[in-house]
């Protein structure tokens, strides 16, 4: 059993702190949805979590069963467990998808094993394997970036994965096989989720377990399943600071998207 604790977790943008104090535990099979107003810093979260730079962190600790992932480099962080499914996946023209999982995975396997899951994880999802000859996120759509994504997650087994919108840009179909996927993950390998999203619908297949408000730059209530839903109908007006609109906590990070 193994656990993702994130301990009073600040950070901040051009001098400006976005995150003012996260606390989540996050154990091994177990889905947290994270749900929140725009610009509550909810993108912000998973950047500061995964390694990227332009962030100051201000305090606080993430670690991963007992190694602090805030002294390591991303892909050191990466090497410790932890997977990013982008809001927006990187294009990286001249890197076959292929090619990208052959060297991320190391020498933990060999290369017989790992074709084996690049081609289970494509039939699983409904992914063409042409597209693992095709340079990485390249001319693919919105949709296809999120099956790329999702991949490999499938193929590089980590103890954990933060999800940041992986619901944008998919159709009914392609959520239903890429959520599917990911509760999959849960159940046979013990995958730790910390889901961000604005909408319950990627909770029909994906389940989570609790369900925390982000706003202001921390969570400020965790319930069960059903406050996905309560949500989506109530809004987050309880929770919003009026001293920070959205649009303001945006700007702040640049990294951000400012719907998100």
């Amino acid at each position: 059993m193994s656990e993702l604790v994130i301990e009073g977790l600040r950070a901040s943008v051009d001098g400006q702190e976005i995150l003012t104090g996260v606390d989540v535990t996050v154990k091994s099979g177990e889905v947290h949805a994270v749900m929140g107003p725009n610009g509550s810093g909810k993108s912000t979260l998973s950047h500061v979590i995964a390694g990227r730079p332009g962030y100051e962190v201000l305090g606080g600790s993430v670690k991963i069963d007992d190694v602090e992932l805030l002294t390591l480099s991303a892909w050191q962080r990466a090497e410790a467990g932890l997977f990013l499914a982008m809001q927006y996946p990187t294009e990286v023209p001249g890197v076959a998808l292929r090619d990208l999982l052959r060297a991320s995975a190391g020498t933990s396997d060999d290369a017989d094993v790992i074709e084996q899951r690049m081609r289970a994880e494509a039939a699983r999802i409904g992914f063409d394997e042409k597209f693992l000859e095709r340079p990485l996120n390249v001319d693919l759509s919105g949709g296809e970036k999120k099956r790329n994504e999702t991949l490999q997650l499938g193929v590089l087994q980590p103890k954990f994965a933060i999800l940041d919108e992986l619901d944008s840009g998919l159709d009914v179909d392609a959520l239903r096989l890429v959520s599917s996927r990911v509760e999959e993950a849960t159940e046979e390998d013990g995958l730790g989720v910390l889901a961000i999203t604005h909408y319950s619908r990627l909770f029909e297949q994906l389940r989570p377990d609790v369900v925390h408000v982000f706003a202001a730059g921390r969570i400020q209530e965790t319930g069960g399943a059903e406050l996905a839903t309560e949500l989506e109908s109530t809004g987050y007006e309880r929770w919003t600071e009026p001293a920070q609109t959205s649009s303001e906590a945006a700007a702040a990070d640049p990294f951000a998207d400012p719907l998100a």
